[in-house]
């Protein structure tokens, strides 16, 4: 117990420090490198804090990270104020992104399995939270989620159902992992079970409805990936909340 005590203690310190001393090293590149490029560096940084400490540790970054790329990198640098709206839209991106990531590395963390920073991966985070930032439905994002996680898990289909909770389907834990019939399938060995898979979607703690998995026979995702889905899932839910469903 000290010793996850002394690694937490240290994650904060990081959580706080890291982001800083990242981007006083990338100020001088402030010419050459897209805002956009150095919200991804930012967000690695979260997601090494996170994975390193806990969910506060990783939240912690996050602000961290949002708040020194305001003050040097959004006009006017040297103060914490944004000039401009799209760099205000890439501030709150890098926020959300970044507490979405740092619970992804959490889970991670508590299952022992290396954390997430392959680019595909947070690139399909960043851009589901680009779209729920400009999405007019919540549909919008739902169906973009659908397309994700055909992709993402090798899926022949995905679909979305409201409020259903029909039947007792196999499903698709937050930590990553599938049971069926009161009992964990083995994903790594089997692949996905071959019939529909119940992914749920929530949203401040309340029920939107689930995606339903067609799994292709065969294809064997990834810990990583899954809870990537179980991620983008979530954002999903975060959108659907903002307007009490679809």
């Amino acid at each position: 117990m000290p010793h996850y005590l002394d690694r937490d203690r240290i994650a904060i310190i990081a959580a706080v420090v890291a982001p800083l001393v990242l981007s006083v090293i990338l100020v001088p590149f402030r010419g050459s490198l897209s805002n956009t490029n150095v919200a991804l560096l930012l967000v690695l940084i979260v997601v090494a804090v996170a994975a390193n400490g806990n969910r506060f540790a990783g939240a912690l970054a996050a602000v961290s990270a949002a708040v020194w790329f305001d003050f040097f990198f959004t006009p006017p640098y040297q103060r914490f104020a944004i000039a401009k709206s799209d760099d205000v839209q890439t501030a709150i991106l890098l926020l959300i992104v970044g507490l979405a990531v740092s619970q992804l590395a959490a889970r991670a963390r508590r299952l022992r399995v290396v954390t997430v920073t392959d680019a595909d991966y947070l690139n399909r985070i960043h851009d589901t939270a680009e779209l729920a930032q400009s999405a007019k439905t919540p549909d919008t994002v739902v169906d973009h989620v659908a397309g994700q996680l055909t992709d993402l898990l090798g899926l022949r289909g995905c679909r979305f159902e409201y409020g259903a909770l029909i039947g007792h389907p196999p499903r698709l834990e937050q930590d990553g992992t599938v049971v069926w019939d009161r009992r964990h399938w083995d994903v790594d060995r089997l692949g996905l079970p071959d019939k529909e898979v119940e992914l749920r979607t929530f949203g401040n703690g309340h029920f939107y409805g689930r995606f339903m998995l067609d799994p292709t026979p065969g294809t064997v995702p990834s810990l990583q990936a899954r809870l990537i889905a179980v991620t983008l899932a979530d954002q999903a839910g975060a959108a659907l909340a903002t307007t009490g469903g679809g």
